[in-house]
């Protein structure tokens, strides 16, 4: 199985939560962990990973915040398996309200800075059904800092989604710190459903 782990806005390819998830997939010789820099405008994080997808065999996606919205899209393209964690359900309206017009364009890295356009690219890429949402898990906390966790799990929850399945936990935060707790479920999940993807 080659799972894509997607990180947040401000993150890395370095991130905690996906470097957790490789160092736990080493002793798993059948399980190989991706790491791709998300740091680009949005049309170019979604043409990245869809070549990364199409060469690649039992795909599998863990998505966090802003990569479990492209982790959504993904999995509406390509049909695979997906993880979710914390993740934002309309990032521009997000964004929009976070640096305002005097805000934007933001400098996110050296090499990226996200403006106006862009916003509006996110909202273009969006979707409003997802099929085949028996393979999709949706980890939400309801002490999320950051997203309101009842938009995640309204979306997800609701017919035109396909109503994925939503775990909802009280309290923790956005970066959901007992994260390495559930890692051998989320891959127990994501196997199960490469598996019957596959028969």
């Amino acid at each position: 199985m080659n799972v894509i782990y997607l990180h947040g806005f401000q993150s890395s390819a370095n991130s905690i939560k996906g470097q957790l998830l490789r160092d736990f997939c080493r002793g798993f010789p059948d399980t190989e962990v991706h790491l791709p820099d998300l740091n680009a405008p949005p049309q170019q994080v979604m043409d990245q990973m869809s070549r990364l997808i199409e060469t690649l065999d039992d795909v599998a996606l863990v998505g966090s915040s802003l990569g479990g919205f492209y982790a959504t899209q993904l999995m509406a393209k390509y049909h695979v398996p997906a993880v979710l964690i914390n993740p934002a359900v309309r990032p521009w309206q997000l964004f929009r309200v976070l640096f305002s017009k005097t805000a934007l364009p933001y400098v996110v890295t050296d090499s990226w800075t996200l403006n106006d356009a862009q916003l509006t690219e996110m909202q273009h890429l969006a979707v409003c059904h997802i099929a085949h949402t028996e393979r999709l898990l949706v980890l939400l906390q309801q002490g999320d800092e950051t997203l309101d966790y009842l938009h995640a799990q309204q979306f997800y929850s609701a017919e035109q989604a396909g109503c994925a399945m939503v775990m909802t936990e009280i309290g923790g935060n956005h970066g959901m710190d007992n994260f390495a707790e559930k890692i051998p479920m989320l891959l127990q999940f994501l196997a199960d459903a490469v598996k019957n993807k596959r028969a």
